[in-house]
């Protein structure tokens, strides 16, 4: 039996006792997109397949750096950080980078957490879609920058003057991906190894910057992929003594790194939901009402789209980020961009994703105000044509500016309530509080540069 192949409980245990495993690693998604987890025994993985197991909830209470929030009432000081019920997904059993026979299981919260759980909240969503008569298609692509580093190195030199991995700007370079085929090559083999499988992958503008697409497949399976992808592409590179970063903007010189997320709805009898032949630009009916609830709603869910206080260091003109919820017709300056063309290809891109993004819930969002928007008959505002950054737009479309005022915009949405529950949008509305509070805490080399001397 291959890792992909298990489907059930039983399917799990089989391949453990064929490969002799004392141990498989189990692991789980944070608030951030984080994967947390441990290698677990035999016997009690066994066990957690039948009955679950504990997980100590404050991997849903803390920050990426382990700092615990202070305001949020799922957990805290005030609970005592209390074990939850974590389920694990049979289904989701995949061979490991580099350790020989290891298998890997995604896992995510039960009970009252569920509420909360990212993995979970996108499962909502798409059940949402379900309900609606609707099997949702998904596949994300992320930009990161290599760098000739280490975990060490990169703090020892206080995050300045790193070296990336390939100078100047050199987007798809076959120069580039040909001098480090070994590198790209064992990228490709993980992606197929632990199945992420990448569709297409090259250097993009900027030094050391590389893009990966992954597959299409189905919404949940898509997240669980683009999830990993993440994780291990970092775990990938640094066991080449490589860094990869996921920020959404770790220079000024250079653009921002995108996490595009590319959407279609079909129908459940295997029909394409966006494409139909006879309208302008083959968009169907269902596709514009889907258009229309993204975009209506972009300014309202971004905080779930650009989570980081460095998110909104990218989404400036001129840089490929979209500053207003437009869209367009194959417009890469647009925050939405329709794809047309045939039924299998018919789609739309959901640009101002951004890298750093918790990929479960980008996609929720993503899908989720698509869905709203086909509830409520909505109808997009006209496509841009053009360079969208040059022309006005309706005031309603302009996308917040900063973390917090996205979060202030998040935590009075009724769409975001529906959609994701009252307990989700009150715990990552305060997470988000929290990152924007941390990041006020410190003062930055340019108050530094512009008020030290002068002011």
């Amino acid at each position: 039996m291959e890792p992909r192949d298990v489907k059930t409980i039983d399917d799990a245990k089989t391949i453990i006792n064929d490969r002799g495993l004392t141990h498989v690693k189990v692991g789980l998604f944070d608030n951030d997109g984080v994967m947390r987890g441990k290698y677990m025994s035999k016997s009690k993985f066994f066990s957690s397949l039948e009955h679950g197991f504990a997980f100590c909830d404050v991997v849903l209470g803390w920050d990426v750096k382990d700092q615990l929030y202070d305001n949020t009432q799922y957990t805290g000081w005030h609970t005592g950080y209390p074990d939850a019920p974590v389920r694990i997904i049979p289904g989701s059993c995949r061979d490991v980078l580099d350790e020989d026979g290891m298998l890997l299981f995604i896992a995510e919260f039960a009970g009252k957490a569920e509420s909360i759980c990212p993995r979970a909240t996108l499962r909502k969503v798409i059940d949402k879609a379900n309900a609606m008569g609707f099997d949702a298609m998904a596949a994300l692509e992320y930009e990161f920058f290599l760098f000739n580093e280490t975990p060490h190195s990169a703090r020892e030199k206080g995050f300045r003057n790193l070296e990336t991995v390939t100078p100047d700007w050199f987007g798809y370079s076959m120069i580039r991906n040909s001098t480090y085929s070994d590198l790209y090559k064992s990228i490709l083999a993980m992606a197929e190894t632990m199945d992420f499988p990448i569709e297409g992958i090259h250097s993009e503008t900027g030094p050391g910057v590389i893009e990966a697409a992954i597959a299409v497949d189905h919404a949940e399976a898509a997240g669980d992929k683009a999830a990993l992808f993440k994780t291990y592409m970092k775990v990938l590179a640094q066991k080449q003594n490589l860094l990869a970063t996921f920020m959404a903007k770790w220079s000024n010189d250079y653009p921002g790194q995108s996490g595009h997320i590319h959407l279609s709805l079909m129908n459940k009898d295997g029909s394409a939901a966006f494409f139909d032949s006879s309208q302008p630009h083959t968009m169907s009916q269902i596709q514009r009402h889907f258009l229309a609830g993204q975009q209506r709603l972009m300014p309202e869910l971004l905080c779930m789209i650009a989570p980081s206080v460095n998110s909104y260091s990218r989404i400036i003109p001129g840089f490929w980020a979209p500053t207003d919820a437009t869209w367009g017709i194959e417009n890469r300056t647009t925050a939405l961009r329709v794809i047309s063309g045939s039924a299998k290809s018919q789609r739309i891109e959901y640009r101002i994703g951004a890298a750093d993004a918790n990929p479960y819930l980008a996609l929720a969002a993503a899908l989720g105000s698509g869905l709203y928007g086909i509830a409520k008959e909505w109808e997009p505002y006209d496509a841009v044509t053009g360079n969208a950054y040059e022309q006005p737009h309706p005031e309603e479309l302009e996308l917040p500016r900063t973390l917090w005022d996205a979060t202030q915009r998040f935590k009075t949405s009724q769409a975001a309530r529906e959609l994701f529950g009252d307990a989700f949008v009150e715990h990552f509305a305060a997470s988000r509080e929290w990152e924007d509070r941390e990041f006020r805490k410190h003062v930055t080399d340019w108050e530094l540069n512009r008020y030290f001397e002068i002011i």
